[in-house]
């Protein structure tokens, strides 16, 4: 537990460290709003595209690991779908309550996952993060369409708009044009591979401060109902899920711990932004992303520990 305390430590460290600069306005506010987008637009696909281009693909493993990281994420959307309609939660509650049961931080899986496995840790998360991408934004978008705006909002202008907004999503196109080039065959392509590699070293790091960043402490005043089933279904419902599933498909134990992370790691601190665009509890969502976020001090190197004694 030391050991997974010290590899992890750094994560949550660069996490404050990336508030606290921001509180003390260094080096500016417009500065951290430009490097959201840097991150998201540049280093972050650059990082997905060289890892899922690279990593040694296996039908097994792939089939394995879909199954565990797809049945957990399916249990949290059940597990927010069932508790807000037992507490017939408002649409705009109910799809912060979604969104933080659901989705997760995908940077700090990655961070995690190369600390405490290297590069090897990384290019598994990363194939985790390519299962992962298409089926949450998909499924996430639409059922928040569909709690915001009724049925009225189904059909094919739904199916229209979750398309545009795939096709527009950098981190999706990146996985994708990793993965045809893997397939392909061509190997490593010459400057393209070297300067994503470049770019990639840079992404986790700055996503660190970034994330740290946008914590919203003084927007801490939703309804602490919802905010506890959300942490339910993100830091209880899915791991477990994970666990057991991982288990059951008897994956190797590096596969399942950095599966693990993904239900262990706090939900997507760009749900915030999400809750504003698409009318959801925005503030409600700032509560959930910052709780969290510090829940997860705990939670995280518990899950990772437990499951690396389940697996061997």
């Amino acid at each position: 537990m030391v050991a997974i305390l010290l590899s992890i430590a750094p994560i949550f460290l660069l996490i404050v460290l990336g508030h606290g600069l921001r509180r003390g306005g260094i080096p500016s506010v417009e500065f951290w709003n430009l490097n959201d987008k840097l991150v998201y637009w540049v280093l972050f696909p650059s990082l997905l595209f060289f890892k899922t281009s690279t990593i040694t693909l296996s039908g097994d493993l792939i089939e394995g690991y879909a199954v565990v990281i797809l049945g957990g994420f399916a249990a949290a959307v059940g597990f927010a779908l069932l508790s807000s309609a037992v507490f017939r939660l408002p649409g705009p509650t109910a799809t912060s309550v979604l969104q933080g049961a659901a989705r997760h931080n995908t940077f700090i899986a990655l961070a995690a996952a190369e600390r405490l496995f290297g590069a090897e840790g990384l290019a598994m998360a990363a194939l985790a993060t390519a299962l992962l991408i298409p089926v949450t934004n998909i499924v996430v978008v639409s059922l928040m369409v569909a709690m915001t705006r009724g049925p009225a909002a189904g059909g094919i202008g739904l199916a229209r708009a979750i398309a545009r907004d795939l096709a527009r999503n950098p981190l999706l196109v990146s996985v994708f044009a990793g993965i045809a080039v893997n397939l392909s065959g061509v190997g490593t392509i010459p400057v393209l591979h070297d300067v994503a590699e470049i770019l990639g070293q840079a992404a986790l790091p700055v996503v660190l401060l970034c994330v740290g960043a946008n914590i919203r402490v003084r927007e801490m005043t939703a309804s602490v109902g919802p905010a506890l089933l959300s942490i339910a279904g993100k830091m209880l419902v899915f791991p477990a899920v994970l666990v057991a599933l991982a288990l059951w498909m008897e994956l190797p134990p590096m596969a399942a711990v950095v599966a693990g992370l993904f239900g262990a790691v706090p939900t997507a601190a760009s749900g915030y932004t999400l809750a504003r665009a698409m009318g959801g509890d925005a503030p409600l969502m700032a509560t959930i992303i910052t709780v969290q976020t510090a829940v997860a001090f705990v939670t995280l190197p518990l899950t990772v520990w437990l499951l690396g004694s389940l697996a061997g």
